[in-house]
């Protein structure tokens, strides 16, 4: 399989209408750095990948590659149709038709992915403004930062006028994990109805690696405190990862994860049905 170590299906069945609610479609069909083409990120691997988990609903995230240029997430976006939903990233100066024009696309929030400042392609002070233009459409804001981050922009965050989706389960150094001061600044917003957490990339939340019990740890504290409030995303392609994890067994953690099939359902169907807009 195209960016995956194996090729086997789960052992457990994804229950109808289950969301991957992250992953990213890269395709040197539209524009891309010339360094940097990932082989095997299309749309049409992604629907291998997408077969072989069992999910049907799916949330592609802009990929830096792409920086600010839409023409690829649209054009994923347009052949999902109706179990489709996007998240893109834009600059300040976007302007109001252009935001409109995604909204129409099918994108219901914007990314900032600011924890390595070497690739970023926004940076914290963008947030706030783009909050404020992301309520008016009903959007959300996902953040991918470090815990550290998290805690230093907690009053910023604190402002927002729209909801928070923190990616990869908050970046909590793994040694802290729950512990960390950055959940529970994390755990209060979900509390409120503010926050969302994106149970993804178990190995960007590890040092010991598979099968991942310290990121296991951080997942499982999430549920314990804010069960309705989390969804879960496959990361592919993995493009941080040199050395492919088995997308069966990344979805097989999340039922230990979980618990229990009903939580679990509630975070593959119920939860991202109400982040995302699925009904509507």
């Amino acid at each position: 399989m195209p960016n995956s170590s194996g090729t086997e299906a789960p052992k457990t069945k994804a229950p109808a209408n289950a969301c991957d609610a992250h992953f990213h479609i890269i395709d040197p069909r539209f524009p891309t750095p010339e360094s940097a083409k990932p082989a095997g990120s299309t749309f049409d691997d992604y629907v291998l990948h997408q077969r072989r988990i069992g999910t049907t609903r799916a949330v592609p995230v802009q990929p830096k590659y792409h920086r600010t240029d839409h023409a690829c997430i649209l054009d994923a976006l347009s052949r999902l149709g109706k179990n489709g939903r996007g998240v893109g990233v834009c600059h300040p100066d976007a302007t109001d038709a252009e935001l409109k024009r995604l909204d129409a696309g099918g994108i219901r929030g914007l990314r900032f992915s600011v924890w390595n400042p070497s690739d970023t392609v926004t940076t914290i002070d963008m947030i706030e403004p783009l909050s404020k233009r992301s309520a008016d459409l009903g959007w959300h804001v996902q953040l991918h930062m470090s815990g550290d981050q998290i805690v230093e922009t907690s009053a910023m965050l604190g402002r927002l006028p729209c909801p928070i989706v923190f990616d990869h389960m908050g970046r909590l150094p793994p040694k802290q994990g729950p512990e960390h001061p950055a959940f529970r600044v994390i755990a209060d917003l979900a509390g409120k109805g503010r926050a969302w957490v994106k149970l993804a990339g178990a190995y960007l939340n590890t040092e010991q690696g598979p099968p991942y019990a310290d990121a296991t740890r951080i997942a499982q504290a999430f549920v314990k405190v804010a069960p309705d409030r989390l969804v879960w995303g496959s990361d592919w392609p993995h493009v941080t990862e040199k050395h492919k994890p088995d997308d069966a067994e990344l979805f097989e953690l999340l039922a230990a994860w979980a618990g229990n099939e009903k939580t679990r359902d509630a975070i593959l169907v119920d939860n991202p049905t109400r982040l995302y807009g699925f009904d509507r």
